[in-house]
């Protein structure tokens, strides 16, 4: 125990009682006891502290890391498609259905009418 022997412990007791008394000797041994108590305590809460923030570091480095490798590749996975360009040319005229049914564009001379006044010509030429 650092280095001192029985012989040192001895001279070093027999200081002490020369020093202190008989009296106060127990007494002094007491507190020194409970001050290296204390400094133990201390240092084993440091210690566990100081352990228990790197674990904590650690911990965060791994998790930023795991994040990085699921978002990185989803990132990588799904890419945003680009956005549609604006238009230059206008809009296409609105179609009408034909005699078959399908779908025909008016032409561009073509006057707009409302659609009572188209059905009743449509009955006139069939009736005719």
């Amino acid at each position: 125990m650092f280095g001192i022997g029985t012989t040192e412990i001895l001279v070093i007791l027999v200081v002490a009682l020369i020093v202190l008394g008989p009296k106060s000797l127990p007494k002094v041994a007491r507190t020194l006891g409970k001050g290296l108590a204390e400094f133990r305590r201390v240092s084993t809460d440091f210690q566990r502290t100081i352990n228990t923030e790197i674990a904590l570091d650690d911990h965060a480095k791994e998790k930023k890391v795991a994040e990085k490798k699921i978002f990185g590749e989803e990132n990588s996975k799904v890419e945003a498609a680009p956005a549609p360009e604006p238009a230059t040319e206008p809009a296409t005229e609105p179609s009408t259905p034909d005699s078959t049914g399908n779908l025909a564009v008016a032409p561009d001379n073509a006057e707009a009418q409302p659609i009572a006044e188209n059905a009743d010509k449509k009955t006139e030429k069939e009736q005719a």
